[in-house]
């Protein structure tokens, strides 16, 4: 693990201009009525007053590690990086962010580690679902059918989503194999800097993996996707097969569907949520808003989109307070007036974080949206 000096120099905190156009776009900074901080500040704290009062900025837990101030810093300032690395350091130190949901995610996320876990992964695979042993490509749901099960209150597609990406690969002529002994793919615990539950967690995917002989990995959850293939070959060399987010599959086979043949075709107007790890860390921002209007809707844009998209509010499942909230509850607003009576999004944490937001008392009435995965609309369309 580096040293503080180390990660300072790394990831570029010394070329801080002190600008402040991290300040003006971090979703977080523009919604703290107390305590306020930026990344601004927290590069300045670093720079100038060291590692243990860095360590007690709040905005070291609170950083949604969206990116978006690394992408608009004019000294390329590597502040999710930054980020990521200090909290190795606050990890060792026994400080975290505070657990939302109970720490129930990272309770179940931890159970993981075992190698003799025995899991119930496969259930959700019905009879119409064509499912092989063995097969060139593997679909990995990730924690979806977690997901499912803690979540029954939002009324989420979570195993939905699994599902119709199966049906999407079967009509592909994809019969996928799925792993009875997947774990989670550790991106909330990499990105908490809890690094040891990281490893353990990818050694156990990388082996799996490799005893599968499959040349290609589909997921439909945008952190598992960016974690297999970019995190995983950074720490422990690449891996031997494609891995491809499945909005990417799609594109790529011109997948045909029926413009009228979805379940809310009187809904014709949406908009598209952009996934932090599907857009700015991966730069796939054309293919779901092709397929959202290959199946029949007009796609209106919010004022944020692509790039400048805003997160959906909660990263890691940690500190997740009023700031997060009123961040949700402004996303929300911003889809709403576009005058789409849908908002579509391509990762089952963008829909748990804005359908929690629904629920909370700070949401009006006007604000209510219809929010569906890209993955199911699909799906119903073929």
């Amino acid at each position: 693990m580096s040293t503080f000096n180390e990660i300072i120099q790394s990831n570029r905190a010394w070329l801080c201009l002190d600008c402040g156009k991290c300040s003006s776009v971090c979703p977080v900074t523009l919604h703290l009525a107390e305590g306020y901080t930026s990344p601004r500040l927290l590069v300045e704290t670093a720079v100038g007053c060291g590692e243990d009062k860095t360590l007690e900025d709040p905005l070291l837990w609170s950083c949604l590690t969206c990116l978006r101030c690394t992408e608009i810093c004019p000294s390329e300032v590597q502040f999710s990086a930054f980020i990521q690395d200090v909290r190795q350091l606050a990890q060792k130190k026994n400080l975290s962010g505070d657990c939302t949901h109970s720490g129930m995610i990272q309770t179940w996320i931890r159970m993981m580690k075992d190698p003799d876990l025995k899991q119930n992964r496969l259930d959700w695979i019905d009879g119409d679902l064509k499912v092989a042993r063995e097969s060139d490509t593997i679909y990995f749901p990730g924690c979806l059918p977690y997901y499912d099960a803690a979540f029954t209150d939002l009324d989420i597609e979570g195993i939905e989503i699994a599902r119709a990406a199966v049906k999407i690969l079967n009509s592909l002529g994809i019969e996928p194999m799925v792993l009875e002994n997947e774990r989670c793919c550790g991106h909330d615990q990499y990105w908490q800097g809890d690094m040891e539950t990281f490893r353990q967690l990818a050694e156990l995917n990388i082996e799996v993996i490799s005893q599968s002989g499959a040349k290609r990995l589909v997921t439909t959850c945008p952190e598992c996707a960016y974690t297999l293939k970019h995190t995983y070959p950074e720490q422990f060399g690449e891996l031997d097969l494609e891995v491809l987010h499945l909005t990417e599959l799609m594109a790529e086979s011109r997948l045909i569907a029926d413009p009228n043949g979805n379940n809310d075709s009187e809904v014709k107007l949406a908009t598209f949520q952009d996934p932090c790890r599907l857009g700015r860390f991966m730069g796939i921002y054309q293919e779901p808003r092709d397929l959202i209007q290959g199946i029949g809707y007009d796609l209106v844009e919010m004022k944020h989109n692509k790039h400048t998209s805003i997160c959906c509010g909660t990263s890691c499942w940690s500190t997740c307070g009023q700031a997060n909230k009123s961040v949700q509850v402004e996303r929300l607003n911003e889809a709403r007036s576009t005058g789409a009576e849908m908002l579509i999004t391509s990762c089952v944490k963008c829909q748990i974080h804005l359908k929690c937001a629904q629920q909370g008392p700070m949401t009006a009435e006007e604000n209510e949206i219809t929010i569906r995965d890209l993955t199911t609309l699909i799906a119903e369309s073929i």
